[in-house]
């Protein structure tokens, strides 16, 4: 006898959480910090918070307020194709150093580190990020005056820079763009409105201004 009833429904994935791992990471983030300071460096330390996001022209959706019972009607698209934007960020002034690239991969992220290198040859750079595969391929060069600070696992919430992507996608909420080069247009206008000021006010988390007062002053 066939059973036309619905099949096992599959278990909910759901995003992994590691509280205690946070609470650890801020407290010892400074003493953390300094053991990685080579004991030779004579230059100034700049933290930043790096990341990637992927931008396309899937509808970005978010809540909108509309009268009870009544749900929001705007355009949508299903289009799939996209970018990522690499991005550093320097909660202390809200400096901040970004680059688009087609693909997330060690070899995008190795031309973002070399590239960033340069752009700031004067200070030494410790850059705090998560623990993506491309960030941590044994073949990268990494610069002589960049260093890698790593995160916690599931801890997105101590990196600032997530704001600031969380930020540029309500930009560009519900907006239909006919190809990738009017959405890239669209965010470099976006940038372009993001000063220091404003990236400073997204990133300087609490915790992150009292590691840079006691470190990197």
């Amino acid at each position: 006898m066939t059973n036309w009833g619905p099949g096992p429904k599959s278990p909910v994935q759901r995003i992994k959480k590691n509280p205690e791992a946070v609470a650890a990471f801020k407290t010892a983030c400074a003493d953390r910090l300094k053991s990685l300071i080579p004991a030779e460096n004579t230059r100034p330390i700049r933290l930043w918070a790096e990341d990637e996001s992927r931008f396309g022209l899937h509808t970005v959706r978010r809540r909108r307020i509309t009268a009870c019972g009544t749900k929001p009607v705007c355009a949508h698209q299903h289009d799939f194709k996209n970018f990522w934007i690499y991005g550093a960020v320097s909660p202390h002034t809200g400096a901040s150093h970004f680059m688009e690239f087609p693909t997330l991969d060690g070899t995008t992220f190795q031309q973002f580190l070399d590239d960033f290198a340069r752009n700031h040859p004067d200070t030494l750079n410790v850059l705090l990020l998560d623990n993506a595969k491309s960030h941590q391929r044994k073949d990268l060069r990494i610069p002589e005056n960049v260093v890698l600070f790593f995160q916690p696992p599931y801890a997105p919430e101590v990196n600032p820079c997530e704001r600031v992507w969380q930020a540029f996608k309500t930009e560009i909420a519900w907006h239909c763009f006919a190809d990738l080069e009017q959405l890239r247009q669209y965010l470099v206008a976006v940038l372009a409105r993001y000063n220091e000021p404003m990236l400073h006010s997204l990133t300087s988390y609490p915790y992150l201004m009292d590691v840079i007062n006691a470190v990197c002053a």
